[in-house]
């Protein structure tokens, strides 16, 4: 009985050994060990960033904060890698109430921190072009993104209280200067866009005389019609750049022109500033450029290169439209230390990301 019972313990032992055998066989073939792999780090962006237009860039520490025209609102970007803008964090820091001067038309904000305190400069009106200002909001708090924007009103010079746009900011010499592009008169009689500057007592008022820097005056500023705006300060190796946008937008030569200021300038005195005959930035058809202007400039994270933004129409014929695209590329000083912008860089071509630290 005994013996039974051990073949038949031995025959169940036999057929589990088996089982158990089969089990760890298929468990290996179907189950094979999981590969860990890591993930690629993205050393490349292409151009576009992002649709919109009148891009600008404010660098504070590791912090790229970024604005283009809304239209109808004031939007602030927020991103440590500017080629990761399409994903960046935005918020709406200002809309005007409704009916007011400054509630139509919003166009080209732009963001610098002063004394402590973040200012933003942008265009607005009523609604009606002759009515187009420039206006600035200010907020307190340390961080932009936070705190309550406060509408400081309208920044302007007596002198030349009418039309006017794309306002920015100069700081030279312990001394602070607004920068704009206006028309020559009340009236709109005449069209031609003129940039001006004028010294500036706090960051919300202009004081003194306001001097006119440049006009159209070549032709390749006078397609469409003489336009001269969207001035932007550069501060170069040795001396200080006003570049600029030429031409009508509505146009596909809107390019970029530039100012130097000569060695121990005075920003106030026209004649201090030297004009380059022939612009410095223009369309390139083959690269998808089409009327390139109304730029900012920004350094890498790690500090050691120069990067130029800028929008542009990605096909001919789209002039002043809400189809331009936001770019960006590096840029270089040449030997005497002037910019060099080079061309368009072509849409959808690898670009090496800004240096990071």
């Amino acid at each position: 009985m005994r013996r039974i019972n051990r073949e038949k313990d031995l025959s169940i032992l036999g057929i589990f050994l088996t089982l158990l055998f089969v089990a760890m066989s298929c468990s290996k073939s179907d189950n094979p060990p999981v590969e860990i792999i890591e993930p690629v780090e993205e050393t490349t962006f292409t151009n576009p960033l992002v649709t919109g237009a009148d891009p600008y860039v404010f660098q504070d520490g590791d912090t790229y904060y970024y604005m283009h025209t809304v239209g109808n609102a004031i939007r602030l970007w927020e991103t440590e890698a500017l080629e990761d803008l399409a994903s960046a964090t935005s918020k709406e820091v200002f809309r005007p109430t409704s009916g007011t001067p400054n509630s139509r038309n919003i166009w080209a904000p732009e963001i610098f921190k002063l004394d402590g305190k973040w200012y933003i400069y942008y265009t607005a009106g009523d609604g009606e072009d002759i009515n187009q200002r420039t206006w600035v909001l200010e907020n307190s708090n340390a961080d932009p993104m936070q705190g309550t924007w406060v509408d400081k009103g309208k920044i302007y010079n007596a002198q030349a209280d009418f039309w006017a746009i794309d306002g920015t900011v100069m700081e030279h010499e312990g001394k602070r200067y607004f920068l704009w592009s206006g028309r020559p008169d009340r009236t709109n009689a005449d069209l031609t866009q003129k940039i001006y500057i004028s010294e500036m007592s706090n960051p919300w008022t202009l004081t003194g005389d306001v001097t006119l820097l440049t006009e159209p005056e070549f032709s390749w500023e006078r397609n469409g019609f003489g336009v001269n705006e969207a001035p932007e300060v550069l501060k170069g190796p040795d001396t200080f750049f006003m570049i600029y946008s030429a031409s009508f937008c509505g146009t596909d030569d809107y390019a970029l022109g530039m100012l130097s200021l000569k060695e121990n300038g005075n920003p106030m005195v026209a004649s201090d500033w030297v004009k380059s005959d022939q612009p410095v930035f223009t369309k390139k058809p083959s690269a998808n450029a089409y009327g390139p202007g109304h730029n900012g400039f920004f350094k890498s994270p790690d500090g050691s290169e120069n990067w130029l933004i800028y929008h542009a129409n990605p096909n001919s014929g789209m002039g002043c439209s809400v189809n331009r695209t936001v770019r960006m590329q590096q840029f270089t000083y040449d030997s005497g230390g002037k910019p060099n912008f080079g061309e368009p860089v072509a849409t959808g071509l690898e670009i090496e990301q800004p240096a990071k630290n």
